[in-house]
């Protein structure tokens, strides 16, 4: 699946007579550049699980992508995380400079949305997958997470606030792959309500294994420095609850998504989407 992902990735990319060379250059610098492509994959599993073809939602699966790409850029920059390595490679302000990587971003955000209405489902479905995504990667979901991130460095903030920092900033984009297979597929009420429960668990989880392996990860293969959140005085689950309580926590989570889609009315095969939020506890970067 992640070579498929790939090439799709590539053929939404604008073609280099049509745009400023240095400006996609950046583009495809970090939009090709690794990561584990885990927005897009889970898009068309869930797709797939609810019987949908998935060549009928890549194009909405790489517009998760790209946000999903830009987001990291502008993340990097000096004024937010000031990162020097993403993915084992210079960040896209070290490798270019810092207005390219902002006018990337801006690039990869527009684009993913030229290429979510290329998606083959009917005109109502693809409205419904266009507010899904631009919900969840704007002021309601991702960049309010990221902005509530920022101001929490340093600060003593509650439980439910570093719940809605995680839930905002990585869960939504997460929480709105998943959905948006499942809308894609037409589902009925009761299968969307129990796989909207597992991204939001997958989603939280996936957070703080990130937080835990900033601590405990190996930084070859991560491909980013470790450390990071400490040095900033992050908010995290590590740091408030230490390592065994954010691993605790991380079971308990995977748990819950997987007894959501364990329910025997559901209308949708939830074999490789269990397997995948065990795989996502396990993981080591």
């Amino acid at each position: 699946m992640r070579d498929v992902i790939e090439k799709s990735l590539l053929s939404f990319l604008p073609e280099r007579s049509l745009s400023a060379a240095r400006l996609l250059d950046a583009m495809t610098y970090s939009l090709l550049g690794g990561g584990k492509r885990l927005r897009p994959t889970l898009l068309l599993m869930t797709a797939r699980a609810c019987g949908l073809p998935i060549d009928r939602v890549l194009p909405a699966a790489c517009a998760v992508e790209m946000i999903h790409t830009y987001s990291l850029i502008h993340d990097d920059l000096p004024a937010m995380d000031n990162d020097d390595y993403r993915r084992g490679k210079l960040t896209n302000h070290k490798q270019f400079d810092e207005a390219t990587a902002i006018l990337a971003g801006d690039a990869l955000l527009t684009l993913a949305f030229e290429t979510i209405l290329l998606t083959e489902v009917d005109a109502q479905t693809r409205l419904f997958l266009v507010r899904e995504l631009s919900q969840a990667s704007g002021a309601r979901g991702m960049v309010a997470g990221q902005m509530l991130d920022l101001l929490a460095e340093g600060k003593r903030i509650t439980d439910e606030q570093l719940v809605e920092i995680h839930a905002k900033k990585t869960g939504a984009l997460l929480r709105a792959s998943v959905r948006m297979g499942a809308l894609a597929a037409e589902v009925n009420q009761e299968t969307l309500c129990a796989l909207t429960i597992y991204a939001e668990s997958i989603g939280l989880a996936f957070q703080i294994q990130d937080d835990i392996l900033d601590v405990t990860g190996d930084v070859l293969l991560l491909g980013k420095q470790t450390g990071a959140d400490l040095a900033l005085q992050k908010a995290t689950y590590p740091a408030r609850y230490g390592l065994a309580g954010a691993r605790d926590r991380v079971k308990e989570l995977t748990q819950r998504a997987v007894n959501a889609l364990q329910e025997p009315n559901l209308s949708l095969e939830a074999s490789t989407l269990i397997d995948l939020a065990y795989l996502l506890t396990e993981r080591v970067f």
